[in-house]
């Protein structure tokens, strides 16, 4: 019996979840509605799979998302949004989710999608093709220093931010612009919107 954490802010989308879920047998289900409270049920329960929502009251379901890949990589984790799934598909496989999925989606989907990242907790999928993904993965950290080089920020002030060094900072962007087949910075901002990696 696989233990689940379904956090969304949303009482109604919980409800459903868990009413929807047990029907296809995952009856070992606990919800939680904030990243805070989310910490502490996974101290707690110990879930082997996890279903987050994007946005959360107290920050971004992403930054979960990286929390619990800290303290385990096998956890099975789902990101459930209505987000513009371009752009999220690509944060929530770089923040390490296995999986990203609209709530758009019926519920055979979405239980398809949790069942297949429970087998094969290395893998990532989402409703996207590979195409459509473009094959671009970032690092969570060079998805921060990606953000802020959008901003116009300098390496100093990146560096300044994110607590890294200057050289630390050189390497990201490097990688970045490999990465995103660029240049210079300028080209990888446009490239970066393109594959939908900036809003």
């Amino acid at each position: 019996m696989t233990r689940l954490l379904v956090v969304d802010d949303h009482d109604v989308v919980r409800q459903g979840l868990v009413a929807s879920l047990k029907l296809y047998g995952y009856s070992a289900v606990e919800t939680s509605a904030t990243i805070k409270e989310s910490r502490s049920k996974v101290a707690a329960f110990n879930p082997e799979a996890m279903i987050v929502d994007i946005n959360l009251p107290d920050g971004s379901g992403l930054e979960l998302v990286q929390w619990v890949r800290k303290i385990s990589t096998n956890v099975a984790i789902i990101v459930l949004s209505l987000n513009e799934p371009f752009l999220f598909a690509h944060l929530a496989r770089s923040a390490g989710a296995n999986a990203y999925i609209s709530k758009s989606r019926p519920i055979d989907e979405i239980v398809a999608t949790l069942n297949f990242a429970t087998a094969n907790p290395g893998s990532f999928t989402s409703s996207l093709t590979a195409a459509e993904m473009s094959l671009v993965v970032l690092t969570p950290r060079e998805i921060d220093v990606l953000h802020l080089l959008a901003k116009g920020a300098s390496n100093r002030e990146i560096a300044s931010t994110l607590y890294l060094s200057i050289s630390t900072v050189k390497t990201h962007i490097s990688s970045i612009l490999r990465k995103l087949e660029s240049s210079n910075r300028t080209m990888a901002m446009k490239v970066a919107r393109e594959k939908g990696l900036l809003p």
